[in-house]
């Protein structure tokens, strides 16, 4: 897969949709009542890497995805998903189009290799189900039904029933809210294996450390509006932004920001004969731009 340079990442898109991105939308408008949900909005999704979309409740991101999903209709702009417009797409389309929404396959009777392969019945080239079931680490619950797995599982068994049909592009909403830490890294390796595999994704997630830990870029969006669109090191001016340089002297707990944090703790260094007193040295993390940029305090 070719990642986009920082340089080109951060631009947000203008002039006409791309028919070579995977999404592509300019301008899009969507309201309810007089309530403008989405305004105007511009996004390009390349092929084959993995976008988180960050935006509070209300901010305007679940209509974006459900309007890319098809879902949804636009009152103005422009979208297209692979190629295709959403609101017009057909069987064919549909079937290249994967979703795990927040909620699954729940309590179902059916056992998780029924509910793969029936699901596969929809498509006309499916994946194999019980490869499928192997992807997703599912083997050895092929039996078991639905209702008798884990809320981890449930969600593997949620991302088998996505990707049966061998989608070109997986929308995935809020993927590991409720897990537990362990389950999460789990899940994440999942998707990066899927994304190996070739499979596109848009990500939706309140998890900041989801977002730098998967994502290839992540858009923020505010207000119905995308605020920004970077790699997750370079959002909102991380890469280039002071660094604070904290440390203990002398009781005190003491701190200063600095563009050269290596020649200030050489600095510091050269005051105590040895180890400087509990030294971190840190940027703006992922949430505190995140906050900045949606307007919220860090």
């Amino acid at each position: 897969m070719t990642t986009p340079s920082a340089a080109a990442a951060v631009r947000l898109p203008a002039g006409p949709v791309d028919p070579d991105a995977a999404i592509s939308v300019r301008g899009l408008v969507k309201r309810y009542g007089g309530f403008v949900a989405v305004d105007g909005l511009d996004l390009d999704i390349h092929r084959g890497e993995i976008f988180a979309l960050l935006g509070p409740n209300g901010a305007g991101k679940t209509t974006t995805v459900e309007i890319c999903e098809g879902y949804r209709r636009r009152d103005a702009g422009e979208v297209r998903v692979l190629g295709e417009d959403p609101a017009g797409g057909g069987r064919r389309w549909k079937a290249q189009i994967g979703i795990v929404l927040q909620s699954g396959a729940g309590d179902s009777q059916l056992t998780v290799r029924e509910l793969v392969r029936a699901q596969a019945s929809y498509y006309p080239e499916p994946r194999d189900p019980d490869e499928v079931l192997e992807l997703v680490g599912l083997t050895d619950k092929a039996r078991a039904k639905g209702r008798s797995l884990s809320g981890g599982q449930r969600r593997r068994l949620d991302v088998a029933l996505g990707i049966v049909g061998g989608p070109s592009l997986l929308f995935l909403d809020e993927p590991t809210t409720g897990f537990d830490p362990e389950a999460r890294r789990q899940f994440w390796g999942l998707i990066r294996d899927l994304r190996d595999l070739g499979t596109t994704m848009l990500l939706t997630t309140h998890y900041l450390d989801e977002a730098e830990a998967l994502a290839d870029r992540v858009g923020v969006i505010a207000r119905g509006r995308l605020v920004e669109v970077a790699l997750p090191a370079a959002l909102g001016g991380r890469k280039s932004a002071p660094a604070v340089v904290s440390w203990t002297e002398d009781g005190v707990r003491r701190s200063q920001a600095t563009d050269a944090p290596t020649a200030f703790v050489q600095q510091l260094a050269a005051r105590f004969p040895g180890e400087v007193p509990e030294l971190v040295v840190a940027r703006p993390t992922l949430e505190d731009v995140y906050l900045r940029m949606i307007g919220e305090p860090a």
